[in-house]
């Protein structure tokens, strides 16, 4: 009868996969971010529409959200606190993701957390290129990493309702 290890503080089952899904991200949201600024030159362009409901734009995102703002002192602190958000999801990651779900929609908030802490360190702030509108009204600027943030959360509620989660609480 085989044993099944218990995960570690730093590396589990899924830790693989989640670490290669934040890696992957964190690399297409720079990639993405040094186009834009160095190649694409989106900040002597101005606003340059793509869609009829999405803009390419250059805005300098100095606060947290919601226009919640951070001085200079305060970037350093949001990268930070960024930087230790991450570690603690790669501890999730190693001790209590049990699916690839999971696993993916952890290893997307970890990418997105550092591709916006590199911004904040590196520019003074996060830079934000994608304005989506329609019907006269705009959405917040964002980048690849916020996209990543946020269908990383959406995956894990969606892990959080689904069957796998159903079936552990009705355990004894």
């Amino acid at each position: 009868m085989a044993s099944v290890a218990k995960p570690g503080w730093l590396w589990g089952a899924f830790s693989r996969l989640g670490l290669s899904v934040a890696l992957a991200t964190l690399a297409i949201d720079q990639a993405h971010k040094w186009w834009m600024l160095a190649v694409y030159r989106i900040g002597e362009k101005g606003r340059v529409t793509v869609l009829p409901f999405l803009d390419l734009v250059l805005v300098k995102n100095l606060g947290i959200s919601y226009g919640l703002g951070a001085g200079s002192i305060g970037q350093g602190t949001l990268a930070a606190f960024a930087l230790a958000a991450a570690a603690g999801l790669a501890v999730w990651l190693a001790r209590g993701a049990v699916n690839r779900v999971m696993a993916v929609s952890i290893g997307l908030i970890i990418g997105g957390a550092i591709g916006n802490a590199i911004d904040r360190l590196h520019f003074g702030g996060v830079a934000d290129f994608f304005l989506l509108h329609a019907y006269g009204y705009s959405w917040y600027v964002f980048n690849i990493a916020d996209a990543a943030i946020v269908a990383g959360v959406c995956g894990l509620l969606y892990d959080s309702i689904g069957p796998s989660r159903n079936g552990a609480a009705n355990e004894p």
